[in-house]
């Protein structure tokens, strides 16, 4: 558990950087922007493994008990919910109507995966890093509205194609998540079915 704590610090601490523009605006000039994003990016990566080798262990029987008991009900909503998280997650990165609707579907898939795995996980160590990033999006959320922080794609706006494109990916890779992906990462299968 401790592991997957400091994990959550250092992710959530390099996420912070952007809040505050004077002290991101410092680590630019002296680390360069191509060696700020590279500090950037290494900086995550450690903190996500970090992250996941603690929730592995403390899944794997480290100290992690039990706070409530899910109803299966809870992890067919789950499951729905992950559909728009996923097509949210596509349409940060594609230019579409539906990233405009959305403004920051970034936060959006954040929220919505949360929340997911919140419904379907009552194991302490799953309500700290769900609660922890669906705390951290609500956070990240208010501050990028005060930056105004527009987000990978700037301005770009996107018609159908793009509504399209950010479905079908999304409808994808949920299929993939389902099926496989999230069973070969994590060692555990979204469908009570597929686990018996």
């Amino acid at each position: 558990m401790g592991t997957m704590v400091l994990g959550l610090l250092v992710f959530f601490g390099v996420h912070a950087v952007p809040m505050y523009p004077e002290q991101r605006t410092r680590l630019t000039e002296r680390l360069g922007g191509i060696g700020y994003q590279v500090a950037f990016a290494v900086a995550s990566l450690i903190g996500l493994i970090l992250i996941g080798q603690g929730y592995g262990s403390a899944r794997a029987g480290g100290w992690n008990p039990q706070i409530w008991v899910p109803p299966v009900w809870t992890s067919h909503i789950a499951l729905l919910l992950m559909i728009p998280a996923m097509i949210a997650i596509v349409a940060a990165y594609v230019p579409s109507r539906i990233r405009t609707v959305l403004k920051h579907p970034m936060l959006v898939a954040i929220k919505l995966w949360a929340v997911a795995h919140l419904l379907a996980n009552g194991d302490l160590a799953s309500m700290v890093l769900f609660g922890g990033f669906l705390a951290w999006a609500v956070v990240d959320r208010i501050s990028v509205k005060r930056r105004v922080s527009l987000g990978p794609l700037g301005t770009k706006d996107g018609g159908l194609v793009g509504d399209l494109t950010a479905v079908g990916v999304g409808l994808a890779a949920y299929v993939a998540f389902l099926f496989y992906l999230h069973n070969w990462l994590f060692g555990v299968w979204p469908l009570p079915s597929m686990a018996a």
